[in-house]
């Protein structure tokens, strides 16, 4: 490879300056307004679960999406709440601090004709933010067109942003043009990631997000907050028609009341999380996978901070 070549490779130009842009951008708002969905929409594929209720991303998750335009790290971050325990205070600090690491925000929201206690919240602290922030006005498709200016007249009175776009992740509404906006605001400079990779989670945190996510597809309201998966065993091993990988992995809930329900009748619950797990996880790994699921008890551990830790939910982590 000559030097022109070498050049090219890396996005900078003889000249010193570079053709393509890298940076990082975090998605900040309140809990399901559609975060995690528009950011997998943006990479072109599913990286962060997703369900329809609130709190569904705990921790901060990091995507990788490259163009010719240059590369975009993503931080799919928690909703921003009221917390309640531990975790919760976790959650938030984990989404507020993103905001200072990054070079753009995208502030997601719902189309609506008042901004709730919460966004106000949001945009007092983004008022202080260092970079530029964008306004994602998500599920655009529930409402008519004039109730979408109407939602972003409100947010523009409240504090000025770098562009609005209206989107929706669900009909793949503007998703281009959300990302050519979040381009507009990142330096020039070389890929932080090699172009073929798609995240930064390893495969058994990505196996144990697929297990929550199906648990909180599955379970009734109440319980899936006190939810948590811990992945006990992981290893590959060879067979007659290619690679299994087996499995082991608990599902932690908070009270014995709680276990039952995530069992279900014979079994039948624990089996259905398992069997819509297993296939996922095929999916991601590309081969067969003999999955085991176990159910433990570890009471109010959501307002046990040891506990929080060794499940990985530490915000001394997050970078």
């Amino acid at each position: 490879m000559d030097l022109d070549e070498m050049l090219a490779a890396s996005g900078i130009s003889q000249g010193g300056g570079a053709k393509t842009k890298a940076g990082f951008a975090t998605f900040i708002g309140r809990p399901n307004v559609g975060k995690s969905t528009l950011m997998n929409k943006l990479i072109g594929q599913k990286v962060a679960i997703t369900s329809g209720k609130p709190q569904t991303t705990r921790n901060r998750i990091r995507t990788i999406y490259t163009s010719e335009k240059g590369q975009i790290v993503f931080l799919d971050t928690p909703g921003i709440h009221k917390a309640k325990n531990k975790l919760g205070e976790y959650m938030v600090e984990t989404a507020i601090s993103a905001i200072g690491d990054v070079d753009v925000v995208i502030f997601v929201v719902e189309p609506s004709k008042a901004i709730g206690s919460l966004e106000e919240k949001i945009i007092e602290r983004l008022k202080m933010a260092k970079c530029p922030v964008i306004l994602a006005v998500n599920k655009t498709d529930r409402i008519k067109k004039a109730e979408v200016a109407d939602a972003i007249s409100v947010y523009t009175k409240a504090m000025h942003f770098e562009q609005i776009v209206a989107v929706s992740a669900k009909c793949n509404t503007n998703i281009d043009s959300l990302t050519d906006a979040i381009y507009d605001c990142l330096p020039y400079g070389p890929a932080f990631y090699d172009e073929e990779q798609v995240t930064d989670q390893t495969v058994r945190q990505i196996a144990s997000e697929i297990i929550r996510e199906k648990a909180l597809r599955n379970l009734s309201e109440e319980i899936p907050h006190g939810i948590a998966v811990v992945i006990d065993s992981f290893k590959d091993r060879k067979a007659k028609n290619g690679t299994i990988t087996d499995i082991d992995a608990t599902i932690i809930c908070e009270k014995n009341s709680h276990k039952g329900i995530v069992i279900g009748k014979g079994g039948e619950m624990l089996k259905k999380i398992g069997t819509e797990s297993r296939k996922d996880i095929e999916d991601q790994l590309g081969n067969k996978v003999n999955l085991k699921l176990w159910v433990k008890v570890r009471k109010e551990w959501r307002d046990n901070p040891s506990i929080i830790k060794s499940l990985g939910y530490d915000p001394k982590k997050e970078n």
